[in-house]
């Protein structure tokens, strides 16, 4: 560490906290803008009313009719099952390709780069109907045997976009690996599979477990994709959330929402702490 790092840091005087208000109230305007209507609906979870514009008192009722409902108790079974299979494929694939795209140089290198981060942009509305066509029209030819829209399919579509967001944490992560000790490792006499479990893992383990919460994340609370390719004996959580929805919005749709966005909110909390607190060891 310099000797100019170690000086303290100059106290902010009242003229900086003025400047940094306007700044701070765009923000927390910005904030309410976006979570205000989530925030509604899980105050409105709790609403003693089957109505949901007139708040009636404070109910964990449809709490419990929502953990005592054994269709939306099957269809969250289901989707714990797709985003558990779909992580640990997405993470080894994903650690895989980054890996491969972080130490190799070979021919077309850029174009699967750019090929990585189709799934990302690509909206979900065009994967979905791609995959609805490739399962029901590409897979079954020439045999014409239709592949089942199952669990299978989901985890298959589920996989195809969530490694893409794995290999780029890890990617990521790997940029800071000092390459001197991996030639340490070998100038000892270790061997390619022990530098690669002894060194080179034990470094991409947290973006190995953020790009895993990631990606059980992303597939626990897809609709759209998982819409398109269900069949009507693997309805998962979102997809019965939004069938309830079509009826009308009541207190047990805000409370299975509720559920949701909880832990999604968690899981990606703690991706994102265990991203920040390792981006804070490799600072020091």
């Amino acid at each position: 560490m310099t000797d100019a790092a170690r000086l303290p840091k100059p106290k902010p005087g009242p003229l900086d906290y003025l400047a940094r208000w306007p700044l701070r109230l765009w923000v927390a305007g910005t904030a309410l803008f976006l979570y205000a209507p989530l925030i509604t609906l899980m105050v409105f979870s709790f609403n003693n009313s089957r109505r949901n514009i007139v708040w009636r008192g404070f109910t964990l009722d449809y709490y419990a009719q929502v953990l005592q409902d054994e269709s939306l108790q099957h269809a969250f079974v289901n989707s714990l099952t797709i985003a558990l299979v779909s992580t640990v494929l997405s993470v080894i694939l994903g650690a895989a390709t980054a890996l491969l795209l972080w130490r190799f140089r070979f021919p077309f290198k850029a174009g699967l780069e750019g090929a990585l981060s189709i799934p990302i942009v690509v909206p979900e509305i065009c994967m979905g109907v791609a995959f609805l066509v490739f399962f029901t029209k590409v897979v079954p030819w020439p045999t014409a045997l239709p592949w089942p829209l199952n669990l299978g399919a989901i985890i298959i579509a589920h996989v195809s976009f969530s490694f893409s967001f794995v290999a780029s944490v890890v990617r990521a992560r790997l940029a800071s690996f000092n390459r001197e000790m991996e030639e340490a490792a070998r100038d000892l006499g270790a061997s390619e599979w022990r530098t690669l479990m002894d060194i080179i893992v034990p470094h991409m383990r947290p973006g190995l477990f953020a790009g895993g919460l990631l990606a059980f994340t992303l597939s626990l609370d897809d609709f759209v994709i998982t819409f398109f390719t269900s069949g009507p004996d693997t309805i998962t959580f979102p997809v019965k959330v939004y069938s309830m929805i079509r009826f009308s919005v009541t207190p047990e749709v805000n409370a299975a929402s509720t559920l949701l966005i909880v832990i999604t909110v968690a899981l990606t909390a703690l991706a994102l702490r265990l991203q920040g607190s390792d981006a804070g060891r490799d600072a020091l």
